[in-house]
Formats: structure tokens, sequence, C-alpha cells
């Protein structure tokens, strides 16, 4: 793959025509350039020029490649032991921050995801043609050697470049062998859906390491059995499990993405129960749909072709189209995220009848909506993606739900799921064990995403997770993370943490305050669990947004932020989940706390309360910071020795003290 449209020595660069390297550009760019275009590129080759002959030995790229889709830096020099990434802002008199956060986000993404660009030091610059001359200065490297943004002139840049190359060493850098570096991209949820959704194929967005392997060879697994399923016009349920992180939701939007993108003349459809989720990968879409607007080509077309509601839909809406007996769905495969949480018979039925009128609907969600794909007259297949220990809420009715659905009604079904599910220690009973070995369940490994590709930095959180939520503190420390990759602190500042989240948070990312939506005595120090977000707000707008994650004002709970992420999280630490003991959950009631029960068999309350530190402890991507209250002797529902019990096991889990 050529990673740039342009690229050549300063010394070949400035004995080039302009029209010679525009001809280069336009073959490359495989659209007609508009105007606007042209004109940008003849500013830009023009100075570049001139900054070849002063730098004869520098590699000059144009329109390169950045890791993650749709990106190209406008130009990137290599020169010495640097690596310079030049945004240009033509017309542009001032510095605008979006202009800034852009030029920034595409030297992060090189050196998180450009293989070559790990050890290298990169500089990004901004470019605004018509502003005056700047005072220069040498700005300041951050740890991982990527320097802050340099708001340049046109004229400012080659003294700039002059200075950074006296003022470091080092050896120079291959530039043909740094440019062809692999890339190994790890998308936020929300990025991945928006680069699947324009035609990009999963290889391009996934690290070629394990976490890519595996999904690559899930996605293979569930496309034989739906090729099977056509050839002979079979129905089948595949489950497909993994741990927090692993990628679950990206295989799903990989499977109905990759459909709609070959075009094989079926429907498939990305289906829900989480409508935060649904809300903001719909609107990312949609934001993102109208930012591609203006471009050409295969990518334009596909988009102009693609509806998000259609691909994207929350699965009670589905439900809610489907109740009349005689409607025959148009999907032939169906994905379902996070089916752990579909609801159980009781939920289900006490729903329909009180908010729907529908009185003698008697079935679990699973069995619904198995009953529904099994109306069609040839075939079909349903993928559940199971988030194993992520059951939040009450009704939600887990794993065995969906096996007992077809062992009630569905006999001419097939099951595919992977092995560990059939353990005596695993979520199946023995009667239904029994069930699907009677029933011939085909066991594929292939159905578990064992590896976490949320964090590019570790690929340990979520045992450390497990650890952490356990009794076994040594274990917990074992597991814990280096914190020079994925760096997990606590502290009893809520203050402290604000400050900690926005110096980690660099161009592009985003943090955010997380908490229980139980923590109720979190109120006291600021943050009010039952004040509604707008989801939609919080994860996608800008930092000048006070409704934005990054604003550190609003605090979502895991109903808002399970199935997403961010790339820094602050997790407050509330007493619904307090140590004694061992972990003890409770609910705030009134003016007390009340302890939960822990249930003699399957899910109960307890583990919701549970699973629910479990999803805000493993949202994070980069690194995370625990705040603890220190409580306040003068409350009694805030006990400062309750406080102090958790801090200590998290001092013992290994977690430091910011």
């Amino acid at each position: 793959m050529k990673r740039a449209w342009f690229d050549s020595d300063g010394e070949i660069l400035v004995a080039l025509t302009q029209n010679h390297i525009l001809g280069d550009l336009t073959d490359a760019a495989q659209f007609p350039p508009e105007l606007p275009q042209i004109a940008a590129w003849r500013f830009t080759i023009t100075h570049l020029q001139q900054l070849a002959a002063l730098l004869p030995s520098a590699h000059f790229f144009m329109e390169f490649a950045i890791p993650r889709m749709g990106r190209r830096a406008d130009a990137v020099i290599v020169a010495g032991p640097l690596v310079f990434v030049l945004e240009y802002k033509v017309g542009e008199r001032g510095f605008p921050r979006h202009a800034m956060e852009q030029v920034h986000g595409y030297a992060l993404d090189l050196k998180n995801f450009h293989v070559t660009s790990h050890d290298k030091a990169i500089v990004p610059m901004l470019i605004s043609s018509a502003a005056p001359a700047q005072q220069l200065g040498l700005g300041f490297w951050a740890a991982d050697r990527v320097h802050a943004p340099l708001c340049l002139s046109p004229g400012d840049v080659a003294p700039s470049i002059a200075r950074m190359l006296a003022s470091g060493g080092g050896a120079d850098i291959a530039a043909s062998d740094w440019a062809a570096g692999a890339y190994r991209p790890t998308p936020s949820i929300i990025e991945a859906a928006e680069a699947l959704y324009a035609g990009h194929d999963v290889a391009e967005i996934s690290r070629s390491e394990a976490g890519a392997e595996n999904l690559s060879r899930t996605a293979a697994a569930v496309e034989r059995l739906v090729a099977e399923m056509r050839a002979k016009g079979g129905k089948a349920l595949c489950l497909l499990t993994g741990v927090p992180g692993a990628g679950k939701t990206l295989a799903g939007l990989n499977i109905a993405c990759g459909r709609l993108a070959r075009d094989v003349g079926e429907e498939a459809t990305f289906l829900s129960g989480n409508g935060p989720l649904v809300d903001v990968l719909r609107e990312a879409l949609r934001r993102d749909s109208v930012r591609r607007q203006p471009r050409r080509g295969a990518e334009a077309r596909l988009l102009q072709d693609r509806e998000p509601q259609a691909f994207i839909q929350n699965v009670h809406h589905f439900r809610d189209e489907y109740v009349a007996p005689g409607q025959v769905p148009a999907e032939h495969v169906v994905i379902f995220d996070e089916a752990q949480r579909a609801w159980d018979r009781a939920m289900a039925s006490d729903f329909m009848r009180r908010k729907r009128g529908q009185a003698d609907f008697d079935q679990s969600e699973p069995a619904f909506l198995l009953g529904v794909m099994d109306r069609r007259p040839d075939w079909c297949v349903v993928v559940g993606l199971i988030g194993e220990g992520q059951e939040i809420n009450r009704g939600e009715a887990g794993i065995a739900e969906w096996v007992r659905a077809l062992q009630q009604g569905l006999p001419h079904w097939q099951l595919a799921l992977p092995p560990h599910l059939m353990a005596a220690h695993g979520p199946l009973d023995a009667g239904l064990r029994w069930h699907l070995e009677q029933r011939g369940a085909r066991i594929d490994p292939d159905l578990h995403l064992a590896t976490s590709v949320r964090s590019f930095r570790a690929g340990r959180v979520a045992d450390f997770v497990a650890a952490l939520l356990g009794d076994d503190a040594g274990a917990a420390a074992q597991a814990r993370p280096d914190l020079a990759q994925f760096p997990i602190w606590q502290t009893r500042d809520l203050a402290a943490a604000r400050a900690w989240l926005r110096e980690q948070r660099r161009a592009g990312e985003r943090a955010g305050l997380l908490a229980s939506s139980n923590a109720l005595r979190l109120k006291p120090e600021g943050l009010h669990v039952k004040a509604p977000i707008d989801v939609k707000h919080w994860f996608l707008n800008g930092n000048d947004d006070v409704r934005a994650s990054n604003a550190l004002e609003d605090a979502a709970t895991e109903f808002a932020v399970q199935g997403l992420e961010l790339d820094w999280t602050g997790v407050a630490w509330d007493l619904n989940l307090r140590r004694t003991d061992g972990w003890q959950a409770r609910e705030f009631r009134g003016t007390r706390w009340q302890a939960i029960r822990d249930s003699e068999g399957g899910l109960g309350r307890a583990d919701y309360v549970k699973n629910a530190y479990r999803v805000l402890l493993t949202r994070a991507r980069q690194g995370m910071v625990i705040f603890v209250p220190r409580g306040d002797a003068a409350d009694v529902t805030r006990p400062p020795a309750d406080y102090d019990a958790i801090a200590e096991w998290l001092a013992a889990c290994g977690v430091p003290a910011l």
C-alpha cells in the first residue's frame, strides 16, 4: 500500500514542476479535485519546495495516510531524527482549536498505531497561510516524544524545523523504511462503526496481533455457518462470547457491514437493546456521513445507499414491529448485541402487557426473537453477542435463556457456541448442557474472543478488574497492567482526579467521569447519578460543550456506557459496593443503605451491582483514576471507615495513590 499520494527527496522535489506534482495527486485521488482543493495543493507545493531547497536530504510526503480511516495529513517531512506532520489552513489568519487538535491527532495516531513511529520524535505543525509571524520557541515534549502543536505562519516553518533539528540528537530516520511500517490501529467502537459503514474491511482497522486475528477467525466462523444455512435452508443460533473489550460489538458490526458491502442480496441488521449505544452509533454515522459528503467515488456512493436507522436498530423497536404473528422479517441475518441482557419471561411479559397492551404476551425476549426469525420460510442465522459477567439489571436473562428458547419450541434449529459454555463451571446448568449434547450442538473455539482489543496499551485490564472484584488481592496485584503502559491510580480528591484526566487527554481523545447508577451518596461530592445526560452530546460533542464527557461535569452510569468506551476514565466508587470481609452489595433507599442478599441460584441483584462496577472499570482504552471519597463522620450514610476500606483494598490490589 502506498502511504502517500506523492513523495520524494527534497533535492528532487525542488526540480519538479508544480503541474507534475499536481498530476500525481490528482491521479491518486481517484476523483476530480475541486478548485479549492487544487488551490490548496498549489500553495502547499510552493511552500514545500521552498523548504526542500533548505532541506535537500529530507524526504517529503503529501497526503500521507494516517492509520485510522479517512484521514490524510497534508504533508509529512522526515528530516534527520525527526518526523514533522504539517497541516495547512489556506486563507486562515488564526489557529482554530479544532485545527490544532486535528494535526495533534495525526501525530498521536502515528505514534500509537504506526509501528515504525513508536520510537520516533514527532512534531505536529499547524500552518495558517495568512497568519502573521509568530513568536518562536521550542515548546513542550510529552513523555512519549510527541511535541505540543506548533502554530506557525508559512515563514516560521523553516526556522522552527532548523531549531528542532539543532536541539536534538539521534540517528537519522530512513524515510522509505519508516513510511513502509505496518499500521496497527485500535479504533474506538465509534470510529470502527464509521469505518466499517464507509466500506472499510476489519483488517484495515484492527491491530494485526492476537485480537485482530481472533476477530478475523470469528467472522470467518460465522460466515461459514451462514453459508451452510443458506445452502441447505436451515436455521441456526450462533453464540459469540468474549471478555470485556474483546471486540464483540466490532465483530457484529463487521458481519453486518461486510454483508452490505459485498451486496450478497440478503438483509443483515445489527440489533441492540442498549439504547445509548444505538443512539450514539447512529448519530456518529450521521455526522460522519455529513463530514464525508464532499467526497467522490465508491465510498460516497456506498454511503448514499445506506441508512443508519436500518443498519443499526433498537431491538425493542424490532420486537414491536413483529408482534403481529403474520409479519415476516426481511432480514436473513440478525446480530443481537449484548444478548445476555435480553429480558426474561417475567420482564418481557410485564412490559408488553403494561406498555404495549399485549395482554397475552408470555415469552422471554430470546424466545420471541427466535420465534420471529423462525417465520422466515427459507433460512436465517441469529448471532448473539454475549458479554459474560455484564448483566447489570433485573430481568436480564443471561445466556441460559437463549438455550431454553431453543429447547422449548425450536427443535429444528442448530446451535453453535464456544467450548467454555459447555464446561461444568459455565453459565449453563447440567440439564441444558445435556440437552445441547443431544441436539448435537457444534462447538467452535473461534466463537470466543479472548483478547481485549479495547486498550492498545494493555490487554490485561479485564483480568485485573476480575481479580479486583474477587477476593484475592495478590492475584489482582499480579494481574495489574504496567503503570507505564496503562496507568491506574486512586485518589481521595475529585478535583485531583479531574486534573489528572485533563493532563492525560490530548487531541481527539475522550475522557469522562463514571459512576454506578445507585451511587447516590456521591451527591455531596457534586456527582448526581440520577441527573439525565444526553449520551449523543456526552460521547460526541467537542471540548467547548459543557455537556460533553471531556467537560468532566456529568458522570455517566453503567447503562450509558456499556458497549462504548473512553480513552481516559475517572471511576467514582460509592458504598453501594463496599468492602468488609468480602464484597457487599447495597442499595440506597430513603435515608439509608440496605444490604442486598446474594441469590442462591442464578444471577441476583447483588451480582448486578458488582457487574456494574465491572462495566465501569473496563471502559478505559488508555488509563483510569479511581476516586474514593473520604466520607463524612457527621453523615451516617458516608462513614469514612467504609470508604477507607475500599481505598485500602485498592492499594492491596496494586493501585497506588495519585
